[in-house]
This record gives C-alpha cells, structure tokens and sequence, in this order.
C-alpha cells in the first residue's frame, strides 16, 4: 500500500481538509483549462491558415467574421452535421473510442502545465514556498489544475497513450491506407520517445524535481551574473531544448513529421474512414496537442510563468499573479508561431529520414549529453574542479560520437550490399 500524501497532489489547496470553497476553486480551473484550449484550438486553426497564406503570397479565410476570424467555428458546425459513415467492416466500437483516446490525453497533459502565479524571488523572500501561489478568501492555490506527485511523467504517459488512439483508429477502419497509417505511428513513436524521454530527464536532473510547478521554481530569478534568466534551456546547454523540440514535432504529427496522414501517399492516412464529428475530434486532438506541447516546452525550458513582475501593484491590489499569466501566454504564443512557421517552410521527411534521425542522431545525442551533465552535477557534488571534469568527459563524448558515426555508415554500406547482390525476380 501506498501512503495516503502519495495519493494527494501537492496543490497547497489540498493540504487540508477539501471544502466548498476548495471544490469551487478546483471547479473554476478545471472549466477554466478547458475552455480556454476549445478557443485557443479555434484561433489557432485561424491563425495558422492567416499565416501560412501570408507566408505563401495567399489570401486566407476572409468571409466568415472580421478577417475570416470565425472560419473555424463555420467549419466546426459543418462537420458536426454532416452525416456519420461507419465502415461496415470495420470493428464499430474500437473506431468510436478511437478519437477520445487522442483528445483526452491532449486535456489530461494540460492539467500539470502551471499556467500563472507569482515566481518572483524578490516578492516572496519572507515565505520562498508561497513561489506561485495565489490566494482567493484564505485559500491558498496553485494556478493549474493539478501538481501530482508524479509530476513530468503524467506527460511522458499520456503522450504514450495518445498514440492509441491513431493505432486504434488505422487497425479498426477495416482499410488498408490507414492501418499503413497506424504502422508508422507506432514506429514513428518508437524512434523518437526514448529522445523525449532522455531530454526530460536532463532538465530533472538540473532541476533536482518532477514536478511542474518546482520546476517553474527552480528557473524563477536571474541566472548568470544576473544578466541572462534562469532558464533550463540555458542551464542544460541547449541540447536537450533542440531535441525535445524536434522529438515532440514528431509527438504531434505535424509537417515535417505528418508521416502517418501523407495524403500523397496514403490518401488521408490513418484517419482516412472517418467523418463528420469523429473527424473533428481527432482535427480537435491534433491542434490541441500543438498548445499543451508548446506549454511544455515552455514549462521545462523557459520558465513557465516566471518573470519580472514590472509594477508591483495597481490600486493596491497585488498582481503579481497576472504578470505570471502575461508571460506564460507571451512565451506560449511564441511557440505556436515557431511550430507555424515550421509548416510554412520544410516539406515532408521521408519515412527512412526520420527513423533515421531518431535512432542514429536524437537518442544518441540526448543520451550522451545526458551523462554530460551528470557528469557535471557529479564533480560539483564531490567538489572535484570544473575544467578536470570538462577535460576528461569532452574527449570521451568526441569518441561515442566518432564511434556512433562509424557504426551508422558501416550498416548503411551492408545494407546497400545486400540490397546489390539480391537476385532480382523476373517472374511473369
């Protein structure tokens, strides 16, 4: 049996016993949460099809609302009456719960992403635990919906269960083009999970924690010579940032990774039978994976909702929470663009190119770098001298790479050889 604090989230709100007030509050954030990602989803349909045709020399949505605004929400009420195809040899119930096991976890991950709060040191030196607490009527919060003890990891779950629901969705259609989808899902995953694993485990490792909100903690206040932030994407050296980024581009399924719904290949792929409102789950499921992957990113590198708060208050009435709320979503939108822009710009990876990059260059990559730093954290606890423990890791991480690099170009020469001296079939 697991102790009873191990059940229990570390949401100051739930220290004590849970009255009115508390489920009020846990209410207010859960309703909170979901209803700010169901319009976010909705401008970001917008504002990607705005940009990517102003980035093509195009027009865009211009008719329904102010600037094709509400082109969406048209598109929405659309596909919600449009008529409901079942494919009669498919499995009836795995190709309706399909869609919920891609949106659900899309939700469940964001409830772990603190979203506000006050991380200012400077306004919290007389209590440092209170870092990103809000109180409303003597009760005191965290401004997310949970911070479990599990911490990270609830992400690293739910974006393995996520996969289900494409795997599911390809296999119960009863086709041919989406099971082709649901195959490189599930190979697609495999190559690029241990990478997003590995870079997770980097920031852990620096930030000493799992949990969200300590993590936020931990990059509040100025970093080198209190000049640069505090930021993880700075005190991991940057690598694990690259990686995480490219790995969970490949998470999401976008372009230059959209290789499970390559139209040109396999039609629609994976989603290829569904319409009407199943389809729009999983359309729901992909856009909102887009913001709550941007809010990790921006959680485990960039600080989440630390940063300065600039005036103290107004009216006299503290706000430092909100200045926690301005930069979380200033950090987010800029992520949402980068993942925009990317779209606009790369064209589709092959399939070999990206197993390729997840085996042979992610996951070494991640996993070398990882041991860097533990390497690191290891001398500075056993005070050994920063440049002794330089000198001898950076010569042994240039040897792994030679090695790797070597091991990657004699399997490519077998493989060519075997594909050379293979007798070719010229039967009718």
């Amino acid at each position: 049996m697991f102790p009873s604090t191990m059940l229990l989230a570390t949401d100051p709100l739930l220290s004590e016993p849970i009255g009115q007030v508390d489920l009020l509050l846990m209410s207010a954030k859960v309703l909170t949460a979901f209803a700010f990602l169901l319009v976010s989803v909705m401008l970001l349909i917008w504002f990607e099809r705005k940009l990517i045709s102003h980035m093509h020399q195009r027009i865009g949505p211009t008719i329904a609302g102010p600037w094709g605004i509400l082109q969406t929400l048209a598109d929405g009420i659309k596909l919600f009456f449009k008529e409901d195809l079942i494919p009669s040899n498919s499995d009836r119930f795995v190709f309706k719960l399909a869609p919920y096991l891609s949106l659900v976890p899309a939700f469940l991950i964001f409830t772990i992403i603190p979203f506000g709060g006050d991380f200012n040191h400077t306004s919290t030196q007389t209590d440092p635990a209170a870092l990103g607490t809000v109180t409303w009527r003597d009760h005191a919060t965290y401004l997310q919906i949970a911070d479990p003890h599990v911490g990270i990891l609830l992400f690293l779950a739910m974006s393995s269960i996520a996969v289900y629901g494409i795997m599911l969705a390809g296999w119960a259609s009863g086709s041919k083009y989406p099971l082709l989808g649901s195959v490189r899902a599930s190979a697609q995953m495999i190559s690029y999970e241990a990478a997003l694993g590995l870079s997770v485990a980097s920031v852990v490792l620096m930030t000493g924690s799992i949990s969200t909100h300590d993590m936020v903690a931990a990059q509040a206040g100025d970093g080198f010579a209190g000049i640069l932030p505090n930021w993880n994407v700075l005190a991991t050296g940057l690598v694990p940032f690259f990686v995480f980024a490219i790995a969970g581009t490949a998470e999401l399924n976008r372009p230059p990774f959209d290789l499970v719904e390559a139209e040109q290949e396999l039609v629609g792929g994976f989603h290829t039978e569904y319409s009407s409102i199943r389809f729009a789950l999983f359309f729901l499921a992909e856009f909102m994976n887009t913001i709550t992957m941007s809010a990790i990113i921006v959680t485990l590198f960039f600080g989440g909702p630390a940063g300065p708060v600039l005036i103290d208050s107004i009216i006299g009435s503290d706000i430092g929470w909100a200045w926690g709320v301005l930069w979380f979503f200033a950090k987010l939108f800029v992520f949402l663009f980068c993942f925009v822009w990317v779209r606009a710009t790369l064209p589709r990876f092959r399939y070999d190119q990206l197993m390729n990059m997840g085996w042979k260059l992610l996951t070494p990559t991640a996993l070398l770098w990882f041991l860097f730093l533990s390497a690191i954290n290891i001398g500075d606890s056993q005070g050994w001298h920063r440049a002794l423990v330089l000198a001898v890791s950076l010569p042994i991480m240039l040897l792994a790479v030679v090695l790797i690099k070597q091991a990657a170009i004699n399997s490519s020469r077998t493989q060519e050889q075997e594909h050379t001296q293979q007798p070719l079939d010229n039967s009718p």
